[in-house]
C-alpha cells in the first residue's frame, strides 16, 4: 500500500502544474455542460493513463533507441501545439458557446490525444520520471505504485473539472475570451519552444 500511496503522490506532482491537458481541461469545464465536461476529462484521464503506463514501461528505451523517432515526435508535437495555441488566439467571442454543442466528441478525443501524446514535453517528463521511478522500484511493486499514478491522474482531472464548472457561471463571454487568449499565448509560446529545441537538435 506504501509503493501505491508514492505513486499517487508522485503522479499529482506530475499532473497538477499547469500545462496543455489542464488547459484543455479547464476551457472544456468552462464552456461545456457540467456532463460534458465530465466526459472531456474521463477521455483525458484516458490518454493521460495510458501515456504513463508507456513511460512506465518503456517508450524512453525505443525513443532513446531511434534518434530519428525523436527529431519526428519532437518536430510534429511543436507544430500541433503551435497550431492549437493560434486556434485559441483566433477563436471569435460569439464562439464561445456554453451550450456543449460547440466541439463535437470525435474532435474531443483527437484534441485530447493531440494535448497528450503529440506533447514531446510530456512524453520526455513522463518518460524521464517513471522510468527512472521503475528502476527503483521492486518488480512485485511496480504495479501497485503505476496504479496511484493512474488514481491520481482520475482524482485531479475530475476533481479539477468540477470545481471548475461549479463556478463556471460567474464567467462571462469576455472573461472566457481573456482565458482563451491567455490560453493561446501560453501554448503558443511553449510550442515556439519545442521548435526551437527541434532545430537546436539538428
Amino acid at each position: 500500500m506504501g509503493f501505491f500511496f508514492q505513486g499517487l503522490s508522485i503522479g499529482l506532482a506530475y499532473v497538477a502544474p499547469i500545462g496543455l491537458q489542464n488547459l484543455f481541461v479547464i476551457n472544456g469545464a468552462l464552456i461545456h455542460t457540467r456532463r460534458r465536461a465530465l466526459a472531456t476529462a474521463l477521455i483525458v484521464i484516458f490518454f493521460d493513463v495510458t501515456l504513463a503506463l508507456a513511460c512506465f514501461f518503456g517508450i524512453g528505451a525505443v525513443m532513446q533507441r531511434w534518434r530519428w523517432l525523436q527529431m519526428v515526435v519532437l518536430l510534429a508535437g511543436s507544430i500541433v501545439v503551435i497550431f492549437i495555441g493560434a486556434g485559441l488566439l483566433r477563436a471569435k467571442t460569439e464562439d464561445i458557446d456554453r451550450s456543449g454543442e460547440t466541439v463535437s466528441l470525435r474532435k474531443t478525443v483527437y484534441s485530447a490525444c493531440v494535448v497528450t501524446w503529440f506533447n514531446p514535453q510530456a512524453i520526455v517528463d513522463g518518460t524521464m520520471m517513471l522510468g527512472a521511478f521503475r528502476v527503483t522500484l521492486p518488480a512485485s511493486q511496480s504495479i501497485p505504485f503505476i496504479c496511484g499514478v493512474g488514481t491520481a491522474s482520475c482524482l485531479w482531472f475530475t476533481g479539477l473539472t468540477l470545481v471548475i464548472s461549479m463556478f463556471s457561471r460567474r464567467f462571462n463571454v469576455r472573461v472566457l475570451r481573456v482565458i482563451n487568449v491567455i490560453c493561446g499565448v501560453i501554448i503558443l509560446f511553449y510550442g515556439c519552444r519545442l521548435l526551437i529545441s527541434f532545430f537546436q537538435l539538428i
